[in-house]
């Protein structure tokens, strides 16, 4: 919505031949909102980095306690190409961004180191029902994904009030991806790789 209003968003991406691509996310949450009950989701743009640009969430039930905080890291890019694209001042800057940041004092969005060991795994082909517009695995349904692939007593058992997401190769229809299951020192790791395992496509890291 924040794209749409300042003119970089899905219905401007032929006009200005640039698309936003999600590399990373990292949440939080404090408190679980009951059904029914209503929120409301404060999102602002942070200042960039050369090729990067991060984006803060936090999510506030009716008294204005914090139920949950995220941010973003995204990477802009040419919709044709596909290649990547510095961010200007010009462009940030009509984002009005903030220098305000939900995890204050703790370690920036980053990379997430990869487990070489794997206790379970299940494949999975990609429909049409998972594609975005860019024709790739909709962000979302990489957790869904890494929730399937979770152990049933894990699962079950188990509520994960912070998660992080990694993105590294994006997934596209008719791809059939392994999803690899490891628990390291209480922390759970999905790890989602190509048929072949010679592709890293995200990795997803649960912690209580």
């Amino acid at each position: 919505m924040h794209s749409n209003e300042v003119g970089y968003g899905l219905n401007d991406i032929e006009k200005t031949g640039l698309t936003w691509i999600l590399l990373n996310w990292k949440v939080r949450v404090l408190k679980r909102p009951i059904y029914g009950e209503k929120i409301f989701i404060k999102t602002w743009a942070r200042n960039s980095e050369k090729f990067y640009t991060y984006r803060d969430f936090e999510v506030l039930d009716m008294n204005n306690s914090t139920l949950a905080i995220a941010t973003t890291k995204w990477l802009l890019l040419d919709a044709k190409t596909m290649e990547i694209k510095k961010i200007s001042e010009e462009l940030i800057s009509k984002y009005h961004p903030e220098n305000i940041s939900v995890f204050e004092g703790e370690a920036e969005i980053g990379k997430i180191a990869v487990p070489k060991e794997y206790s379970s795994f299940i494949t999975y082909k990609v429909q049409r029902k998972d594609i975005d517009i860019n024709n790739h695995m909709h962000n979302v349904y990489y957790l869904d994904l890494a929730y399937e692939t979770l152990p049933d007593d894990i699962y079950y058992n188990y509520e994960f009030n912070n998660f992080e997401i990694m993105y590294k190769k994006e997934i596209k229809l008719g791809e059939t991806v392994k999803c690899f299951y490891s628990n390291i020192e209480d922390i759970h790791y999905v790890i989602i790789k190509s048929e072949d395992e010679k592709t890293l496509h995200s990795v997803i890291k649960f912690t209580k």
